[in-house]
C-alpha cells in the first residue's frame, strides 16, 4: 500500500525540507507517489466519474424499454391528427406492430428540431417523420417495403415525395386561405388544440389571422400560392390522378400488403376524405366522384391500422375533461386571490392620495412660514 511505503522513508532534514518547499510543482515527469491530498482528490473524482451520469434529455423520464412514446397534435372528433405527418407515423407504427404511448402533452412540446411528430425511445428523442420510421425499422427489424424490388423502391420514393411535396401543400394551401372552413371542416377545438381558456371567438380571430397571413407567406414561398383557385385545384388532381392509375384495382400500391407508400396517401388523402361534408371542398368531392379506388385505399387502411378509430376522440375528450376538474378549482383559487388583490388595491391608492396631499399641505404651510 502507499501509505506503508509513506510510512518508511525516513525523516527529511530541515535542508531538504527547504529544498522541498522551494521545489516548483512535479510537471508528471518524476515517478514518485503523489501526495495524499492529490491520491484523495483523485479518489473523489473516481466517485464523482462512478455516480454521476447523464440525465436523459426526454420529456417522459419514467419511461419503459423499447416502448415508443410519441408526440403528436392534438385529436379531433373526425381524424386521429390533422397533421398527415404525424398521422403517417402513428399509422406505420400500427402497421408495423411496434408498442408506442400517444403522450396527450396539451400542445406544449416540440422536437429539438421544432416540429411535431416526434418520439421518444429508451431516453432518446428521435425527430421528423421520415427519419423516425428509419430508425425504428432498423431497431425493430420492422421493413414494410422488405418485399419491394428495385424498380417498385424507385417508384416508391417518387410518389411518396410527390404527395409530401405536391398534394399536401395543395391542402395546406387550402387550409390558409380558408382557415374557418378548416376548423368547420375537422371540427377543431381550439381550446384543446392551442391549450389555453382564452374564448374561442378570440381563439377563432387569433389562429385566423395567424394561419391565414403565415400559412399563405409558406405556399407562396413554396410556389403553389401563386397560382389562381381553379390552376391549384387541377394541380391536385392531376396528383390524385396519378396515384389512382398506380393503385388501378389492387388493394395496395404493390400488391395484398401495405407499404409505406400506401401509408403516405393514406395520411395525405384521409384529409381530404373525412372533412366534414357541410363545408365545400372541390378536392375532396373529386376523391369521392372521380377517384373510387382511393377512398377504398383510405378505408383499408382504416380499418386494418384503426379498429378503434372512432374511441380515440372519445378516450381523449374523457382524459381533457378529468384534467380540466382540479384545473377548474386552481383557476378559481387564482381567481379569487386577484379579485382580493383587486379589491385592495382601490384602497392602497387612496391611502397614496391621502399621504401626498398632506405631504403637500406641509410643504405649503413650511413655505408660507418662510414668507413670514
Amino acid at each position: 500500500m502507499a501509505t506503508e511505503v509513506i510510512n518508511n522513508v525516513p525523516e527529511n532534514t530541515e535542508k531538504e525540507k527547504e529544498v522541498k518547499d522551494d521545489a516548483s510543482p512535479d510537471n508528471g515527469q518524476t515517478k514518485e507517489a503523489p501526495p495524499e491530498g492529490e491520491k484523495a482528490e483523485g479518489k473523489v473524482e473516481e466517485k464523482k466519474a462512478e455516480v454521476v451520469q447523464p440525465k436523459p434529455n426526454v420529456h417522459k423520464i419514467n419511461f419503459e424499454k423499447d416502448i415508443v412514446y410519441l408526440y403528436q397534435f392534438p385529436r379531433t372528433p373526425l381524424l386521429p391528427s390533422t397533421s398527415p405527418y404525424c398521422l403517417k407515423l402513428e399509422t406505420w407504427l400500427r402497421l408495423a406492430g411496434i408498442k408506442y404511448e400517444n403522450v396527450d402533452h396539451k400542445a406544449k412540446f416540440r422536437s429539438k428540431k421544432g416540429q411535431l411528430p416526434f418520439v421518444e425511445l429508451n431516453g432518446e428523442e428521435i425527430a421528423d417523420s421520415t427519419f423516425i420510421i428509419k430508425e425504428l425499422s432498423e431497431k425493430f427489424t420492422k421493413d414494410l417495403d422488405a418485399g419491394l424490388t428495385p424498380d417498385q423502391r424507385v417508384v416508391a420514393h417518387a410518389m411518396a415525395s410527390m404527395i409530401e411535396n405536391h398534394l399536401s401543400w395543395v391542402i395546406f394551401w387550402w387550409r390558409a386561405k380558408y382557415p374557418d372552413s378548416m376548423i368547420k371542416g375537422y371540427q377543431v377545438n381550439l381550446q384543446n388544440a392551442l391549450n389555453t381558456r382564452l374564448p374561442n371567438p378570440i381563439l377563432n380571430f387569433c389562429y385566423k389571422f395567424s394561419l391565414g397571413r403565415k400559412g399563405m407567406k409558406k405556399a407562396k414561398a413554396h410556389g403553389i400560392g401563386v397560382h389562381s383557385q381553379d390552376e391549384i385545384i387541377e394541380l391536385g388532381k392531376n396528383d390524385l390522378r396519378v396515384l389512382s392509375d398506380l393503385l388501378s384495382d389492387k388493394p395496395y400500391f404493390f400488391g395484398d400488403e401495405p407499404t409505406i407508400l400506401d401509408v403516405v396517401a393514406f395520411a395525405n388523402l384521409a384529409q381530404l376524405h373525412f372533412i366534414d361534408k357541410d363545408v365545400q371542398h372541390a378536392l375532396r368531392d373529386a376523391l369521392a366522384e372521380s377517384f373510387p379506388n382511393l377512398v377504398g385505399l383510405v378505408t383499408r387502411i382504416k380499418e386494418r391500422a384503426y379498429p378503434d378509430w372512432d374511441e380515440l376522440w372519445s378516450s381523449t375528450e374523457k382524459s381533457a375533461k378529468e384534467a380540466e376538474k382540479p384545473a377548474d378549482d386552481a383557476e378559481k383559487g387564482k381567481g379569487d386571490e386577484q379579485e382580493k388583490e383587486l379589491e385592495k388595491e382601490p384602497e392602497e391608492k387612496e391611502k397614496e392620495k391621502e399621504e401626498k396631499e398632506k405631504e403637500k399641505e406641509k410643504e405649503k404651510e413650511k413655505e408660507k412660514e418662510k414668507e413670514k
